[in-house]
């Protein structure tokens, strides 16, 4: 015993053979359950008394029955063109290993042990129309078996099944996709393969933005005239939302189709006629090269989009020609084309009834014009003719009052009645919706030139042969 600054330090020393930081830690007792688990595993995968190469089979005859079932895990992508789909599944395999069986009392009753997948025999159930290559699953996941032989494995896999896309309903479409599962090296005399559920479970499954899934039934299929073949297939039934391109396609579709009408609201003068003809006609093509790089490149059927899309194509070229023609219509004059008879023929008589269109002469401005035109024809017949329609008395040279000055009075009268009749008929066909103002031009027009061919006929104040003067323009306006 020592004292050292106020504190007193007893030290005792254990006077034995070994001092005690020369004795070495005692050993950590593991646990009951993982050491029984070690020597269950060491027992089950003993290389003297278990092979993975060899099926799990007492004799060449005996069936192993693997139960399958299919999980869908999410629908990634439908890609019509390539006609590929893309699935996220668990298949569930379950068989029986009578090598890997024990007893559970002799292992402090464990029932149930993890092995790895890869250290056992496994019954190579492959997806057989697969599209890229990868028929395996993608993780191998440990397999649970149990005392009495039982073994369930659950894989998860990422698929890429051929799909063949009916697209004759694009985008309102529903497809039927399958998934055959099958065993790469085993036939049916050795591996038998069993349907596990009807249908495929869904129950964890992420619904698509894209797709609706409306069944995925199962079925065993086998060959007839092949014992050995047996297969699971699974059918995708499916149906795509509409909303995304009926919003994006058919929708600015039947809009931009709908001012192909608006073309013939146009008038035949306005310059934007045809530029709005060929502006419709180009994006309807447009449409029609983004459908063709949605849908794949077959020639089976064709959507009815695209079918759409052509049929308006046609009449907006249809339009285009329709419209070239009336511009061409429009801008000729009597003075460069005859109009032919059978165009008075269809577009005067026949068309006007079908398309109950009033005719010409059941207009009020035209039936006021040629009431007007009569009067003034039976004025100017009163003026230069008396004693009725067989004689023919002008105010003439009292010199000369031969039969031969009557009859170029009468002559050059005619010809100033169908110069006037001409001016007039080719100022009412210009336009319709102007005739009651054009009447009243055509008037003035009528007063002011009616003398003047007489003065040509008559050759000026001596008359064309000399005995038939100038009318008075006063009487003439009478």
């Amino acid at each position: 015993t020592f004292w050292t600054s106020g504190t007193t330090k007893l030290i005792i020393l254990n006077h034995t053979d070994r001092r005690p930081w020369e004795n070495p830690p005692p050993p950590k007792k593991r646990g009951l359950g993982t050491d029984t688990e070690e020597r269950l595993v060491e027992h089950l995968l003993d290389p003297s008394r278990y092979n993975k190469l060899i099926r799990p089979a007492t004799n060449g005859s005996e069936l192993v029955t693997v139960q399958l079932m299919v999980s869908l895990a999410q629908l990634i992508s439908v890609h019509e063109r390539e006609q590929i789909m893309t699935t996220n599944v668990w298949l569930t395999q379950e068989w029986e290993d009578y090598r890997l069986t024990w007893n559970p009392e002799e292992f402090d009753d464990m029932k149930k042990v993890r092995l790895p997948s890869k250290h056992i025999w496994l019954p190579d159930v492959v997806l057989y129309n697969n599209a890229d290559g990868m028929y395996e699953v993608s993780f191998y996941s440990n397999a649970v078996v149990s005392y009495d032989g039982s073994i369930f494995w659950l894989p998860p896999a990422i698929y890429k099944s051929a799909c063949k896309i009916e697209v004759k309903h694009f985008p309102f479409d529903q497809q039927n996709c399958t998934m055959k599962f099958r065993s790469w090296t085993y036939d049916r005399t050795e591996i038998d393969l069993v349907l596990k559920s009807e249908v495929a479970s869904l129950d964890d499954f992420t619904p698509s933005g894209e797709w609706d899934i409306i069944a995925l039934p199962g079925r065993r299929n086998e060959n007839p005239n092949d014992s050995t073949y047996v297969d699971i297939t699974y059918d995708f039934i499916i149906r795509r939302k509409p909303l995304f391109y009926t919003i994006n396609l058919i929708i600015p579709c039947i809009l931009i189709t709908s001012l192909a009408i608006l073309v013939f609201y146009l008038p035949s003068d306005c310059g934007e006629k045809m530029t709005l003809c060929i502006s419709v006609l180009l994006a309807l093509t447009v449409f029609l090269l983004l459908i063709s790089k949605i849908v794949p490149p077959t020639s089976l059927d064709v959507p009815l989009v695209g079918k759409y899309l052509m049929f308006t194509m046609v009449l907006v070229t249809f339009s285009i020609v329709t419209s070239v023609c009336v511009l061409n219509v429009h801008h000729r004059s009597p003075t460069t084309h005859t109009m032919p008879p059978w165009v008075k023929v269809v577009f005067l008589e026949k068309l006007p009834t079908l398309l109950f269109l009033k005719q010409p002469r059941q207009s009020c401005a035209r039936q006021q014009l040629r009431q007007k035109r009569q009067s003034q024809e039976r004025a100017l017949s009163s003026f230069f003719l008396k004693g009725g329609a067989r004689s023919c008395t002008c105010y003439a040279n009292p010199l000369s009052q031969a039969a031969t000055e009557q009859e170029a009075c009468c002559c050059g009268l005619e010809e100033a009645i169908d110069g006037v009749r001409f001016i007039a008929d080719h100022m009412k066909s210009e336009d319709n919706d102007q005739s009651v103002s054009l009447a009243r031009g055509i008037g003035r027009e009528t007063r002011t030139y009616a003398p003047r061919p007489w003065r040509i006929a008559w050759g000026g104040e001596g008359g064309f042969l000399g005995g038939c003067p100038e009318p008075s323009r006063t009487g003439f306006l009478r």
